[in-house]
């Protein structure tokens, strides 16, 4: 026979440790909105791989507390009791089931679509604009907001079609939705689908068929139709997927594992995977603008990895202090040389790279840790955070930088530029944040909009890689051509424009190539242009930047 003081301990001692009270007190206070499984429903999942970052006193006063500026009520009336058995409860890893059965039931169309007016003037400058603390996503062009619309808890890059009609935002909690612009007159949400509990990120394919979605929770990559959503494959991955990035030049995307040494081949085409050894697992990696190179790096290895695409190769290895974060790239063209730099996870300072002829050029000090670097060929500067309330300005000539104080006191984060590059939206991460847009040659302010912690700016041109050869041609015109041609008036030679819709890719190469033997088939008396003695990066550049003038005549 038991004390009643044992009693009482041992009936303590199982409420306390009995998942089954934890799971009945979830039940009954959290799972309407976080679901039975712990995967969310209106609010984000509560999985141990989501939790990790929270203490359980953290999580404690969440649930007592609620939290402001979110659908997350204030639970006051829970006993600490009642609170510790949901936290022990949200610990637990149990059975989840997403297959494509439940993929098809979670699409959710916009049955009452009301169509915003837009009258868009130019697809480049157009930019998606995430407010976290609102849930909602802005639809801009230049300094004006076009549409907004509700949607939480969003995770990586936007994804588009190339003819700026379709834009797809994912979320952590595994939900993609879709928006739609018609003709650049109107833009309205379709509406959005669940393909995982926890997303990586997603692409498309090269024909703009499929939306592949690349999923931690389950380990799997979701095919998807692009213009419905509706599941079509679903591919069993076996490790933890690093992401998935689309080749704009052939029907193929790239991914990698984070805890395995494979590089994964999806043809976009038969979606069959081939997968290739590699000399580590790559945790984070870009490929490069002309779809060349993969980029990786391992945070165990600690080094730089660059492997050549076509043979699979590894051609460059550098060893570094620590993990850049290489999503956050930034790329850019300088007298006759190609770079990227890159912010390094809890480090001080950003890397310079020089690519093609790979090699590490030096580390810029920044102050404190930062996480995106982000440049234009409109700006002569490198525009990086450090978690302060200033922007890093770096010299992209000399490498010298200069601080910039954007809202006195308050964390400035992220910066993304229009199409043209004349606007930079600069992020003021609070509550009571703004976001602001500068000119980028005076460094000054031209507008501000208030906003609870705006986050990420994806612009049309500036978050898509085949876009980046013109970025670049943009940078080679201004050093080698600006002399002689303009891009849209006649000069000592023809505009851009001219060119562009008058002569043929070939001829166009040829006549910057080897004018001396161009100019008779193009109807000159005489040759005044010099050759320029371009490698294969440079005049895929300048020839890209020459045919973004070609007029559309099929225009949206």
């Amino acid at each position: 026979m038991l004390y009643p003081a044992a009693a009482v301990l041992l009936n303590l001692l199982f409420f306390f440790l009995s998942p089954v009270v934890g799971e009945e007190t979830y039940n009954k206070y959290c799972a309407s909105c976080h679901h039975p499984q712990k995967i969310g429903i209106t609010a984000p999942p509560l999985l141990p791989m989501t939790l990790s970052k929270y203490t359980d006193e953290e999580l404690t006063k969440i649930i007592k507390n609620g939290l402001s500026s979110t659908q997350m009520p204030s639970f006051g009336n829970l006993k600490d009791e009642e609170i510790k058995s949901i936290i022990r409860f949200l610990r637990e890893d149990i059975p989840i089931n997403w297959s494509i059965k439940e993929i098809r039931s979670s699409l959710t169309l916009n049955n009452n679509i009301q169509k915003k007016v837009l009258n868009i003037k130019n697809i480049k400058n157009i930019t998606f604009v995430v407010e976290r603390g609102h849930n909602k996503i802005w639809i801009m062009e230049n300094e004006d907001i076009l549409d907004a619309f509700d949607f939480s808890n969003v995770h990586g890059g936007i994804k588009y079609t190339l003819d700026g009609k379709n834009f797809y935002i994912p979320s952590r909690d595994g939900w993609i939705g879709y928006y739609k612009i018609n003709n650049k007159k109107e833009g309205y949400y379709v509406g959005k689908i669940r393909a995982c509990i926890n997303l990586r990120n997603i692409s498309l394919s090269k024909n703009g068929n499929y939306l592949i979605v690349s999923c931690l929770l389950p380990q799997t990559l979701e095919i998807l139709n692009a213009k419905t959503l509706e599941p079509i494959k679903e591919i069993q991955l076996d490790g933890k997927i690093s992401a998935i990035y689309e080749l704009y030049k052939s029907d193929k995307a790239i991914f990698t594992f984070r805890d395995k040494p494979i590089i994964g081949i999806l043809n976009t085409k038969d979606l069959s995977i081939n997968y290739i050894k590699a000399e580590e697992p790559i945790e984070d990696f870009f490929i490069d603008p002309f779809d060349k190179f993969l980029i990786g790096t391992s945070r165990k290895d600690k080094k730089l990895v660059v492997y050549e695409l076509e043979k699979f190769k590894l051609v460059f290895e550098d060893k570094m202090d620590s993990m850049p974060h290489l999503f956050s790239a930034a790329f850019w063209y300088k007298n006759g040389k190609f770079y990227f730099a890159t912010p390094h996870i809890g480090k001080p300072y950003i890397s310079i790279w020089q690519m093609y002829d790979w090699k590490f050029i030096k580390n810029v000090e920044i102050g404190s840790p930062g996480f995106f670097v982000k440049t234009h060929p409109s700006t002569d500067y490198l525009w990086v955070d450090n978690g302060s309330d200033a922007v890093v300005l770096i010299n992209k000539n000399d490498f010298s930088e200069k601080f910039m104080t954007i809202v006195k006191g308050k964390k400035f984060t992220h910066t993304e530029f229009n199409g043209n590059g004349n606007i930079a939206y600069l992020s003021i991460y609070d509550n009571d944040g703004y976001l602001i847009l500068y000119d980028t040659k005076k460094l000054q302010e031209i507008k501000r909009y208030p906003a609870s912690y705006p986050v990420g700016k994806y612009n049309f041109v500036n978050k898509e890689r085949s876009f980046y050869p013109s970025l670049f041609g943009e940078e080679i015109f201004k050093e080698k051509c600006w002399g002689c041609h303009h891009q849209t008036q006649e000069a000592f030679g023809p505009s851009f424009k001219y060119i562009a819709n008058n002569r043929t890719e070939s001829q166009i190469i040829a006549q910057i190539l080897d004018p001396k033997n161009s100019y008779k088939l193009l109807g000159y008396k005489r040759n005044s242009m010099p050759a320029f003695n371009f490698n294969e990066y440079e005049i895929e550049s300048i020839v890209n930047y020459i045919k973004s003038f070609r007029e559309d005549k099929n225009d949206r």
